[in-house]
């Protein structure tokens, strides 16, 4: 039997929501980062990182890249995990979907994966909020629960002001905020013995 421990619940309690990195983050490529998780089961994890822009490429740009409408928004293009980088996510608003190629990952957020949702939002048809990412984070099996078990990450639910509007130098600050917890009272020795 085991001694007292942070509860780690059902196989995909983190479909849905935030995952904040906490400091002291032993992977430099997630610090300060803000993860939207997008599936969670007992073969593993998968998400896209919000907060963290790739220098020097916009949307529009990469839209006429493609050869595809640049449509009326642009957006900066996420940087969303080490993962499959050359591979681009929109994660959005319910309000779109493709039959083959968007995964509903909340009532009202789902992410795709296809050049038809890029055509939509070129043409102006696409989801009304959306965020554009190359690559994903993934864990394999366990993984993630591990390194919330060390300290690596706290998670918390998901507003889609904070996922689609706010600045992303502020996002992973804002994420603390809904937990109530102050970043600059944060240490990257908190917590160890």
């Amino acid at each position: 039997m085991e001694g007292p421990t942070r509860t780690i619940q059902g196989e995909n309690f983190l479909e849905g929501k935030l995952l904040i990195a906490l400091p002291g983050m032993a992977d430099p490529r997630f610090e300060k980062s803000v993860i939207f998780m997008c599936a969670h089961s007992l073969e593993g994890a998968m998400g896209i990182m919000i907060n963290r822009a790739v220098e020097g490429l916009r949307f529009r740009e990469l839209m006429n890249k493609l050869e595809l409408q640049p449509g009326a928004r642009d957006m900066p293009v996420l940087y969303g995990g080490p993962v499959e980088t050359g591979r681009g996510f929109v994660l959005h608003s319910g309000d779109y979907e493709s039959a083959d190629s968007t995964l509903p990952v909340s009532e009202d957020i789902s992410l795709t994966a296809s050049v038809e949702i890029l055509r939509a939002m070129g043409e102006g048809k696409g989801p009304r909020k959306a965020l554009f990412a190359l690559g994903y984070a993934g864990w394999g099996p366990g993984q993630i629960e591990n390194e919330i078990r060390a300290n690596g990450w706290i998670h918390c639910d998901t507003d889609a002001s904070l996922l689609f509007d706010a600045d992303l130098g502020l996002k992973w600050s804002s994420a603390l905020r809904k937990l109530g917890i102050d970043a600059s009272g944060l240490s990257a020795n908190a917590g160890q013995a």
